[in-house]
C-alpha cells in the first residue's frame, strides 16, 4: 500500500516540525491501544503532519503578503459588509474543529481593502489553535490597525465540535461573539444596522 495524501502544492517548507508531529501521533496511536503499523494506520501520523500544515497554517502568514498592496484610497463613508465567511479552527482546549461564519464590517476613513483580503484575514487567525473569544478580537483589532476606519465590526458563529461530541454533548448549541470599534461601539443606529444586515437571509450553521 503507498501512501495516497501526497500533494503537489502541499510540501514542508520546513516552518513545521514533521518528524516531531508524527512522532508525537504514533506515541498517541500506542497509548490508546492501537497499532501504528497495521495497514489502516501505517501512514497516519504522515498525514496527520501534513494536515497541519493547512490546519494551523495561520501561525506563518505574512499579513503584508495577505494585504499585498490592496489598500485602496476611496472617498466612501458608508458600511462595507463581508459576511457569511466560512472558517474552520481548532479549540486549543482539546485540539478538535470549530466550524461557522464570521461577518466583518467597518466603516472607510479614506481607505478600503480589496475585497478577497478580508476572509484571508479570517482565516489567517482561524488557522491556528484558538478560542473564538480571541479569534473575533485579532480580526477586528487588525482591520482597526490596518485601515484606521471610523469603525470596525466583527461577529463569530461557531459550533464546537468538543460540546457536540464530549462533555455536555449537546449538538446544536454553538457560540456567538462579537467585537466593536468606533462607530460600531460608540453609535447604538450603526451597530444596529450591522446586526439586522448580518441576520437578514442567513441561514442556520450545519455541520
Amino acid at each position: 500500500m503507498e501512501f495516497d495524501d501526497v500533494n503537489e502544492n502541499d510540501v514542508n517548507d520546513g516552518r513545521m516540525d514533521d518528524a516531531s508531529i508524527e512522532n508525537a501521533v504514533t506515541q498517541i496511536l500506542t497509548a490508546v491501544g492501537e497499532d501504528p503499523q497495521r495497514e489502516g494506520l501505517q501512514f497516519t501520523p504522515r498525514r496527520v503532519a501534513r494536515m497541519y500544515h493547512e490546519l494551523l497554517g495561520g501561525y506563518t502568514i505574512d499579513s503584508k503578503a495577505i494585504i499585498n498592496g490592496a489598500l485602496f484610497e476611496v472617498q466612501y463613508d458608508e458600511m462595507v459588509l463581508v459576511h457569511d465567511i466560512e472558517f474552520y479552527s481548532m479549540c486549543e482546549h482539546h485540539m478538535l474543529p470549530f466550524i461557522g461564519r464570521a461577518h466583518v464590517a467597518y466603516i472607510p476613513d479614506g481607505k478600503v481593502l480589496g475585497l478577497s483580503k478580508i476572509p484571508r484575514v479570517v482565516d489567517m487567525y482561524a488557522r491556528r489553535l484558538q478560542v473564538q473569544e480571541r479569534m473575533t478580537r485579532q480580526i477586528a483589532d487588525f482591520l482597526r490597525d490596518l485601515l484606521k476606519p471610523q469603525g470596525v465590526a466583527v461577529v463569530v458563529e461557531a459550533m464546537h465540535l468538543c460540546s457536540m461530541m464530549r462533555g455536555v454533548k449537546k449538538h446544536d448549541a454553538r457560540m456567538t461573539t462579537s467585537a466593536m470599534h468606533g462607530a460600531f461601539r460608540a453609535n447604538l443606529a450603526t451597530r444596529q444596522e450591522f446586526l439586522a444586515n448580518i441576520s437578514r437571509g442567513a441561514s442556520p450553521l450545519q455541520i
